[in-house]
């Protein structure tokens, strides 16, 4: 799934190829993908891309005071094309969601893997109408965002850490690839309770937080959305790595696997040196 980091260099890309440009055409091609209908995708058509913002894990294209909103979720992704096809796609088997093109010839492509069918676009007058970012919480990379926050927004929250940091109502953009990364910097266990964190963890996990997410955002910045997703396989050191060695101190990365997903941690480095158990035996480890 597309975080933060990948979220925040799409914006960049699109913003370098859209702002300025006219929407001639947005042609849907799964109708699942459409979550709003009143206006229609095709009230863009005609207007001015006037900026590209970030919220959380949403991409919102401004074109002209109408809002294009859209959620990648787990298996979506967004290809630029730098001529599309002629012609209007046809709905069929594959990934194909949506295409937007520009005047110029250009424009992207909305695409979504797997049967799991949750690739969303809104087209709504104020970003806020949409409820996943009606609910967003703080943005980790905001100026305003420093460890007071972070403390005040944890103190209480009676679940684990890694839980609460992939909440997007507690903290937005942040999911499970690097809410591992950040807590294998922080060398802290992900079932920590993060209403037991001190000053210290907080310190500590804070540091880890700002300094993950912006080493990230920093890598991908100035990348063609092609190699967006291979350049986060590569900067990531835990997640995904289950038997390679950490390479912080050499143990064997473990895994602990949920119904669907898993998490990726290392045991010297995060928990005292001891494997954690399946979620369904485990006890908290501090």
């Amino acid at each position: 799934m597309p975080e933060l980091p990948e979220v925040e260099a799409l914006r960049d890309f699109l913003a370098d190829r859209l702002v300025g440009h006219e929407v001639v055409r947005v042609l849907p091609v799964a109708i699942s993908v459409l979550k709003t209908y009143d206006p229609p995708v095709t009230a863009l058509e005609g207007r001015q891309v006037t900026a590209v913002a970030r919220y959380g894990k949403f991409l919102d294209l401004d074109a002209g005071g109408l809002h294009f909103v859209t959620h990648l979720a787990r298996a979506g992704w967004l290809q630029w094309k730098d001529r599309l096809p002629d012609g209007a796609p046809r709905p069929g088997k594959g990934p194909l969601a949506l295409r937007v093109a520009l005047e110029t010839g250009e424009g992207f492509d909305l695409t979504e893997a797997g049967t799991q069918k949750r690739l969303a676009v809104y087209v709504v007058g104020d970003p806020l109408q949409v409820p996943g970012i009606a609910r967003l919480g703080p943005d980790p990379l905001a100026d305003g965002f420093d460890e007071q926050r972070l403390a005040e927004l944890l103190a209480g929250e009676r679940r684990q850490i890694k839980g609460a940091l992939r909440d997007q109502s507690l903290i937005a953009g942040i999911g499970n690839a690097y809410s591992d990364e950040i807590l294998h910097a922080a060398r802290m266990s992900p079932f920590k309770l993060a209403s037991s964190l001190s000053p210290e963890d907080v310190h500590r996990l804070y540091d880890a937080l700002r300094t993950t997410l912006t080493e990230a955002v920093e890598r991908s910045r100035g990348l063609a959305a092609g190699r967006l997703k291979a350049e986060k396989k590569t900067g990531l050191r835990v997640h995904g790595r289950t038997g390679e060695p950490c390479p912080v101190c050499g143990d064997t990365i473990r895994e602990v696997s949920f119904s669907d997903s898993s998490l990726q941690y290392c045991p010297t480095c995060q928990t005292g040196g001891k494997p954690l158990a399946d979620r369904r035996l485990s006890r908290l480890l501090k």
